[in-house]
């Protein structure tokens, strides 16, 4: 499956558009690599991205397994290189899994959010460290 998506630039201002939805996102650069910080960055997109498709895919298959799941929440820090070319060293993952997750499911339930798309895709140089908490 395929998906179009365009990009137009803007001085330092991307607009987005998700071609099935018409959907528009912008992008900016950080402060520190130029920007004013005033909307993501490409690299903080990529961020997202793993949250969103770690909590997505875990909700779709726990739908599809018939594994009671709920509303996870998830958290996610960017850290960037601090020498050489820019690129993202670690995306720190914490998954805040709802109430009444049985411990039989946990194990099926990590083993996805670690293994969807976007983390199958992003580079191994790029550390994903993936934790989760469940309420006691």
């Amino acid at each position: 499956m395929s998906v179009e998506m365009h990009a137009q630039q803007q001085g330092l201002t991307t607009q987005l558009t998700h071609g099935p939805s018409g959907t528009s996102i912008r992008t900016v650069p950080p402060k520190d690599n130029g920007g004013d910080a005033s909307s993501f960055s490409p690299t903080d997109l990529v961020a997202a991205a793993l949250a969103s498709c770690a909590v997505t895919t875990m909700v779709l298959i726990a739908k599809r397994e018939n594994i009671p799941l709920g509303d996870p929440k998830a958290r996610v820090v960017k850290a960037m290189t601090g020498s050489g070319p820019r690129r993202i060293a670690e995306l720190t993952l914490h998954i805040d899994m709802p109430a009444g997750v049985k411990p039989e499911h946990r194990a099926r339930l990590e083993e996805i959010a670690r293994g969807c798309p976007v983390a199958r895709s992003l580079h191994p140089d790029v550390r994903l460290p993936i934790t989760f908490g469940y309420p006691q």
